[in-house]
């Protein structure tokens, strides 16, 4: 009876229809194989700009240069572009041509936004994960510096210092100011990559960190752990700056931890 109810005797059994899979099949083939020669496309270019030692803002070939180098369509040419372009890889400028990009950071620090929000959302402290990430790495090069930062560097954070007093005064040390001396501070090293990443990290911190609400920091605070970081470094004392930085890090643990977010 349960049968019967379920496939009633005037209602045909159903059928799986062999030429419906077939073309599923093709398709799901034929879709593989395309995203498979974007990617393909996509390399080659990449090659094209290692093997031409094209910097940032050189033109590439045209399109229809790119067609005959690579052997295939201009719409293809342009997907590969345009997935390339997202990646910071390269440049589109319609009408003038396609340039090597910049190749930020950005593509990072969008990723690394996202899947923090995302995170914190699914109840994952991601947030924290996040501020684990920047410590880790600050805590690691602070002993660098210790005594080696030159004069015009320290004049820098002695000012963005002097500017972080001011602003506390007013009642809030603004975010800029922050990253500037974070940026000044470990540009001391001479990595142009690290600052990139350190400042990618920054970036997706204090951006999530806005869009979760502000953390109610106390700018007096704020002010003085810096001075304190930049006192240490002055010194050449590498384990007091180190100290300094975790400090640091351990107070805005705290303010996390106390709002609730993760």
């Amino acid at each position: 009876m349960l049968f019967r109810a379920a496939f009633p005797a005037t209602a045909p059994l159903p059928r799986f229809s062999r030429r419906r899979a077939g073309a599923s099949l093709v398709k799901t083939v034929t879709g593989v194989h395309s995203r498979t020669m974007a990617r393909d496309i996509q390399e080659r270019i990449k090659k094209l700009i290692i093997d031409r030692r094209l910097a940032p803002g050189a033109p590439l070939p045209t399109e229809t240069d790119l067609m005959e180098l690579l052997g295939v369509s201009r719409n293809s040419v342009r997907e590969a572009l345009k997935a390339l372009q997202a990646m910071g890889i390269v440049e589109i400028r319609h009408g003038f041509g396609t340039y090597v990009g910049p190749m930020s950071m950005a593509p990072m620090t969008e990723g690394l936004a996202f899947r923090t929000v995302a995170g914190h959302y699914r109840g994952e402290d991601s947030l924290l994960q996040l501020l684990e990430l920047r410590e880790a790495v600050e805590t690691g090069l602070i002993p660098r510096l210790a005594g080696q930062v030159p004069e015009a560097a320290l004049a820098e954070l002695d000012e963005l210092v002097e500017r972080m007093a001011a602003e506390a005064a007013e009642g809030a040390v603004r975010a800029d100011t922050d990253r500037a001396f974070h940026a000044a501070l470990y540009r001391g090293l001479d990595n142009r990559l690290l600052s990139e990443v350190l400042d990618a990290f920054w970036e997706a911190f204090h951006r999530v960190r806005t869009d979760l609400a502000g953390l109610g920091a106390d700018p007096r605070v704020t002010h003085r752990q810096h001075a304190e970081i930049l006192a240490a470094v002055r010194d050449g004392d590498a384990r007091r700056a180190e100290q300094a930085v975790r400090s640091h890090f351990d107070n805005i643990r705290r303010r996390l931890s106390s709002s609730g977010q993760k």
